[in-house]
């Protein structure tokens, strides 16, 4: 995971650069509130770790500057204590708030609190994946197609849908027959591959837009299918 600190003390961007690159963290780091917004958009990090106090534009001005194109969590770690600081941090759109001295142990275990929301998505930030003139989106378990400059809603049966989802839940990764027997049927039908052969059939007949030659739904021969959904979609 990539964090970029932003801290006008050298000092403390050493040791925290030091500390948290031995945790495994690529580390990037600003000296100041200009210098950390161009960082930002020059490599996306996962994660800012922000004091307040810096020169040129302070943690608050920071923090409504990235807001505006990333929702990667900001943790601001300030020697500020006041409340009201506090309060126009979070407001801002700052995550967590810590203030100085910190223990490492205490930041190391924030940090890791919020990569677990980043792993956690909300029911708005489920995949919408768009298969050419279909788009399933995971959210509401709806499938469409664009017919003659209108959409109109792909209808999938239980079993349907479950394959369809564990496959685009591993957008261009090879999902075994095994894998998918057991996910829709369970342990017991692991042998049952005639099954997945009837299901992906009518799977392509609804999707794909000429199901005796699969763009989408592929074939890995002897092992499992593959979703893979063109360029310009995320895997």
């Amino acid at each position: 995971m990539k964090i970029l600190i932003a801290d006008d003390d050298p000092q403390f961007r050493k040791a925290l650069r030091i500390t948290l690159r031995s945790q495994g963290y690529e580390i990037i780091t600003a000296q100041d509130g200009v210098s950390c917004i161009s960082l930002a958009v020059d490599t996306h990090p996962d994660m800012f770790i922000l004091d307040l106090g810096m020169p040129h534009m302070d943690g608050i001005s920071v923090i409504e500057g990235v807001r505006g194109w990333t929702n990667a969590p900001i943790l601001v770690v300030s020697g500020r204590v006041n409340a009201r600081e506090k309060v126009r941090a979070l407001d801002a759109g700052a995550d967590d708030y810590v203030t100085k001295p910190v223990s490492i142990d205490e930041l190391l275990a924030r940090i890791r609190a919020l990569s677990r929301r980043m792993t956690q998505p909300s029911e708005d930030q489920e995949p919408v994946v768009h298969l050419g003139a279909v788009t399933v989106d995971l959210a509401s378990h709806s499938v469409d197609k664009a017919i003659r400059g209108r959409r109109v809603k792909v209808k999938l049966t239980p079993t349907e849908w479950k394959m369809l989802e564990l496959l685009i839940r591993n957008c261009g990764k090879l999902v075994t027959r095994q894998d998918l027997l057991t996910h829709i049927w369970g342990s017991e039908h692991i042998s049952d591959s005639g099954y997945l052969r009837l299901y992906m059939s009518q799977l392509r007949k609804k999707i794909e837009p000429d199901p005796s030659h699969p763009r989408y739904l592929l074939t890995e021969t002897g092992m499992g299918y593959r979703l893979d959904p063109g360029p310009g979609q995320k895997r």
